[in-house]
């Protein structure tokens, strides 16, 4: 209604101007167009969007109808200027203007509203803007006893092709098998809605979401003024890391040299990002590589990530981690995001599957984006999947400074997520806050100090920062209790956990030190 509306505004607007001297089609022509006005503002009003989205909406088309009622006023004198300009109007309006329109307020809502209620819900208007892996818009779960290929008729009508998405070691323990990634010619990109509602009127398919691209990008800060504090350990650069004595490290480090703590088995954390430097200096004693590919990071992001959660500790070699020596924690890479810092929905879930099956005892993923749909069924299988394999899954909270329940994966069920707070506890002031999410838990998260490529070190801010000291605390307590759980994990965070000063929307600060007395009860 919304599209129809407003072009038939802007044709009866360009007649009732074009035949101004005739009185009858004039008049005709001016009820038409206030008619089709009233019809348009009525499918703006009642469209499924915020109203700042609507007033942006409003603004543009009448910016359209006003510049073609001066064309029109100004060149309809003339019939061959004005046909000619018609003409490039209506290649405009029909190559850019159109698809526009189709995809500002999506109304093919009638075939999805027939579909059961466990389909996705989108905000569309609001979320349109971000962008999708173009190798492969759309992750598709076909039906148990299904093939991809009794979908041809729908393939063929759109030209769409499809492959495998995900793969893991034990499939019988997840359907993430019955998933495919399906890529979109770019001249139909804007029938997205129309594609998605298919697959489902198609009743072969159980879900669709879109595969939505995901970032990282640290924020530099500068390096904290130093503390003269040790924490009985010689690592020179502990006096830069202010969020040790906010969470009073030494206290860690004493009790667990008077319990004489021997781990059981030592946790494996998987670094979900652009990579790490496995070989940079207070890295790489702590550094289990599974595939050289994953060793290198032109980014950064994954090796300062890798440092916050196991640097080695008491090696007289820049900072620390909560593990005080190389007994119980050690760390790896599985490369999800691109050396530009770019990754997909699809790339990640394969990384998670990738770092279960070989074993990690955590997943720390500093990365994420906003979501077009808070229904994350497949990254919801993929922490699944992890779980019963024996792993933690962790995830940044995101940096927009907004509900982190409309970012993922720190949205999808069974995640850990984490927010950052400042030098004060407060809730940094670009971190998400986590009120609406079941496990949700703070960590220090501003001028963060910690390893670089290339055996160099550097201060940045994010949830990206505070989320591996929540994945090298949780890595530590599995080295004493392996089979811990994510509930149980979660459970003695918060319970343990320090209050801040906005605890309601950034949940607690990790408290290692109780967090372990628990553990070892």
């Amino acid at each position: 209604m919304y599209t129809f509306s407003f072009l038939s505004a802007l044709l009866t607007l360009v007649c009732w101007f074009f035949f101004k001297k005739n009185e009858g089609l004039s008049s005709l022509f001016s009820k038409l167009f206030f008619v089709s006005l009233m019809v348009y503002g009525s499918s703006v009003m009642l469209a499924d969007a915020s109203v700042a989205y609507k007033l942006q909406t409003t603004f543009r088309d009448f910016m359209v109808l006003s510049v073609s009622a001066i064309l029109v006023n100004t060149f309809g004198i003339n019939k061959q200027i004005f046909l000619g300009l018609s003409a490039g109007i209506g290649m405009i309006m029909s190559l850019v203007f159109l698809p526009l329109l189709d995809q500002t307020f999506p109304e093919k809502k009638s075939k999805k509203e027939t579909i059961s209620a466990e389909s996705p819900v989108y905000n569309q208007t609001s979320t349109a803007h971000i962008p999708l892996d173009k190798n492969g818009e759309l992750l598709v779960e076909i039906k148990e006893n299904h093939q991809f290929s009794e979908l041809r008729n729908l393939l063929d009508k759109y030209d769409l092709t499809y492959s495998r998405a995900f793969q893991m070691k034990d499939e019988n323990f997840t359907d993430l098998d019955d998933y495919f990634v399906v890529n979109i010619p770019d001249n139909s990109t804007f029938k997205i809605e129309d594609i998605e509602a298919d697959f489902y009127a198609s009743g072969l398919v159980d879900w669709v979401e879109e595969n939505e691209q995901v970032s990282v990008a640290p924020i530099e800060s500068r390096t904290p003024l130093p503390t003269e504090k040790k924490y009985g350990i010689n690592d020179p650069e502990v006096k830069r890391l202010w969020g040790f004595e906010a969470m009073e490290v030494d206290k860690l480090y004493k009790l667990l040299s008077t319990k004489k703590v021997k781990p059981k088995k030592k946790a494996l954390i998987a670094i979900l990002d652009t990579g790490v430097d496995g070989k940079h200096e207070d890295i790489t004693d702590n550094y289990l590589s599974t595939s050289e590919l994953y060793d290198r990071d032109l980014r950064g992001h994954g090796t300062h990530c890798a440092g916050i959660a196991a640097a080695v500790t008491n090696n007289k070699i820049g900072g620390a981690s909560f593990s005080p020596n190389s007994d119980f924690v050690e760390v790896t890479s599985i490369k999800v995001l691109m050396d530009s810092g770019f990754g997909t929905q699809q790339t990640i879930i394969n990384g998670m599957l990738e770092a279960a099956d070989k074993g990690a005892a955590v997943i720390s993923m500093s990365l994420g984006g906003r979501s077009r749909s808070r229904s994350q069924n497949a990254y919801a299988k993929a922490v699944k999947y992890a779980a019963k394999k024996g792993t933690i899954v962790i995830a940044a909270a995101g940096n927009s400074n907004m509900n982190a329940n409309q970012f993922s994966p720190a949205n999808a069920s069974g995640v850990i997520a984490v927010s950052a707070v400042d030098t004060v506890l407060n809730r940094a002031s670009f971190s998400n806050h986590i009120s609406d999410l079941k496990m949700g838990i703070a960590a220090p998260g501003v001028a963060i100090y910690s390893t670089f490529p290339n055996n160099e070190y550097k201060v940045f801010n994010g949830t990206s920062m505070a989320t591996p000291y929540v994945s090298g605390l949780v890595g530590l307590m599995k080295s004493i209790q392996p089979k811990l759980t994510t509930q149980e994990a979660y459970d003695i965070l918060n319970e343990t956990g320090k209050k801040t000063k906005k605890t309601e929307q950034t949940g607690r600060l990790i408290f290692p030190v109780e967090a372990m007395k628990r553990v070892l009860k």
